[in-house]
């Protein structure tokens, strides 16, 4: 009996003096551990430094992207294009929280949660309540609902569809440049001499906090207004809807929207993890440029292209990518149009489709010269346009080429850009999520368990 007194006193102060530290510095205790598990979908890129900017001949002589040895940090990569029914999901969950706004305003028990249940805490305005199911043929919900519908006199063949002119996303972001931007104060005494943060942003961060409202909905007309003179009828008609093409590429979708969608997938796993208390990972977002061309590489980097090689073709002669052949044989390559994703190989990163089928939106803001003013660590140039802005401050980088392009646009060196509040017939867009840590290893080390 002695002896286990005397083992629970020794217990008693082994735990008393972990918690205190004995007056050491130990850091704050019982933190919240986290694991980041491979993203559903994605690929991991590994950290890296290369070339970038065409290693061979600058064919078009544009001088578009001086060559430069940058490095850029490890990160998560769709393996594939954001697909036709993938994108729809962020549609229906648009279409169906305005449903449940709608009738909450009629019965708000079911389709509201304005209080916390457990903490008491009001909500003000209130969440939406996932867990009821909407019977969208119920009679009780169909007089409220019918203002989602296109009016009767828009209808065709009195068919009765969602206007989809009223899907509207609202989300909010940080506008962190702004906020770390350095004024010039003008002032000479000691306390605000030189430049400081914008004084505002001490007193209240609001100001820094960005509202976007944006129709989510592709504009599937892109297959008419791209190619005036041209039979596309069929994919203006179907190529969004129909379940044939659920694993297509979305296009049709605007540089903002793409962003609308990453926004909304980030919220979308925060809002899962939250009702575990697991800490959320990084957000989604567009790849910036430098990370778009280091992914396509797949490490090979003096290859023009994401298989490795010089060529377009494999060794039997069969194209590696869908893009405009020869001299306009377009279905020499297995497909006239936008194909099923993942329909060629990978490269050696796990990623498909980096060259050819629709070219992808990157974050970066498009200027001829940004090659030589951004930095080599992790490149990028930003710029939040505004509505009133020149279309010039409104172009943003497209890469990869497309089902429409010449074999020099699919290079992982060509550059591209288009205006972010335009939609094209052969533009999509793919996500990335940085990789929390130093870097990710399958056997690691003590010091790399540490640091990541």
């Amino acid at each position: 009996m002695k002896k286990l007194l005397l083992f629970s006193l020794v217990a008693l102060v082994l735990v008393s003096c972990r918690n205190t530290g004995n007056g050491e510095l130990i850091g704050v205790q019982n933190r919240e551990r986290f694991y980041q598990p491979d993203p559903f979908g994605m690929t991991y890129v590994p950290m890296g430094a290369y070339t970038m900017g065409p290693g061979d001949q600058d064919v078009p002589y544009a001088h578009l992207n001086t060559p430069r040895t940058i490095t850029v940090k490890a990160f998560w990569m769709d393996e594939t294009e954001i697909t036709n029914n993938e994108y729809r999901q962020f549609v229906y969950w648009v279409r169906d929280s305005i449903a449940r706004r709608i009738l909450g305003d009629v019965n708000a028990e079911d389709f509201l949660i304005s209080e916390n249940k457990k903490t008491g805490e009001s909500y003000d305005p209130p969440f939406l309540n996932w867990e009821t199911e909407i019977d969208w043929q119920a009679e009780e919900y169909r007089d409220q609902l019918e203002s989602m519908y296109l009016p009767e006199h828009e209808r065709y063949f009195r068919k009765k569809e969602i206007d989809t002119r009223k899907l509207f996303y609202e989300y909010y972001f940080i506008d962190l440049k702004a906020a770390s931007r350095k004024d010039y104060t003008g002032q000479t005494d000691s306390k605000n001499a030189g430049f400081a943060n914008r004084p505002q942003g001490m007193k209240d961060r609001s100001v820094y906090i960005r509202k976007e409202t944006i129709n989510v909905y592709p504009d599937t007309l892109a297959w008419l207004h791209d190619y005036a003179y041209s039979y596309n009828d069929p994919m203006v008609e179907r190529y969004f809807w129909h379940p044939v093409y659920d694993n297509y590429p979305v296009v049709g979708v605007n540089w903002k929207q793409a962003n609308a969608f990453c926004i909304w997938r980030t919220r979308l796993m925060e809002s899962y993890l939250a009702k575990k208390n697991n800490a959320s990972p990084s957000e989604f977002r567009l790849p910036t440029e430098a990370e778009w061309e280091w992914a396509a590489r797949g490490g090979n980097s003096f290859s023009p292209y994401p298989w490795g090689g010089p060529y377009t073709r494999n060794d039997k002669g069969c194209f590696l990518a869908n893009f405009k052949p020869l001299r306009g044989n377009y279905i020499d390559d297995g497909g006239a149009t936008p194909v099923i994703v993942a329909h060629y190989p990978a490269n050696d990163f796990g990623l498909y489709d980096m060259a050819g089928n629709v070219s992808e939106w990157c974050s970066d803001a498009w200027d001829e010269s940004s090659s030589n003013f951004t930095w080599d660590m992790n490149p990028t140039y930003q710029y939040n346009a505004k509505e009133d802005d020149p279309p010039a401050l409104k172009r943003k980088v497209v890469r990869g080429g497309s089902w429409k392009d010449i074999s020099y646009y699919i290079q992982v060196a060509s550059r591209a850009y288009e205006y972010q509040d335009s939609s094209k017939c052969y533009i999509g867009f793919r996500c990335v999520q940085d990789f929390m840590g130093r870097q990710k290893d399958d056997n690691p080390s003590r010091a790399s368990r540490i640091y990541n």
